[in-house]
């Protein structure tokens, strides 16, 4: 049988569910329900706890960081802009100050 998307995250829930749960042998009633689809994952104090504190704590692997110039958060792997265009950090600097310094072939003395 195959699981839905929804399956998985229940799952998943109730997996950390119990991982949490292991460590706390004192039974309590759960202070709150997860609702996926037709399903419901009951939670305990310390799974509620737990999670806020996972999720808070989460940091997507695409992530680099906000733009110098405009405050975007969506750079690149060349840490280049999407909102803007422009290449920010470190790496943005040294490609400025090298356009800055840069005089076309035409504009050297000689050519």
């Amino acid at each position: 049988m195959a699981f839905s998307a929804g399956d998985e995250v229940v799952l998943a829930l109730r997996e950390f569910a119990a991982r949490i749960d292991a460590y706390d042998p004192l039974p309590g009633p759960a202070v709150a329900e997860i609702h996926v689809g037709e399903q419901a994952v009951a939670l305990r104090a310390p799974v509620v706890q737990a999670l806020t504190e996972a999720l808070r704590a989460y940091q997507d692997p695409r992530d680099r960081g906000t733009c110098d110039h405009c405050g975007g958060p969506r750079l690149d792997d060349n840490f280049v802009c999407a909102d803007c265009g422009q290449p920010s950090g470190v790496f943005g600097q040294l490609l400025r100050e090298r356009a800055a310094r840069f005089e076309s072939p035409d504009a050297l003395p000689g050519a």
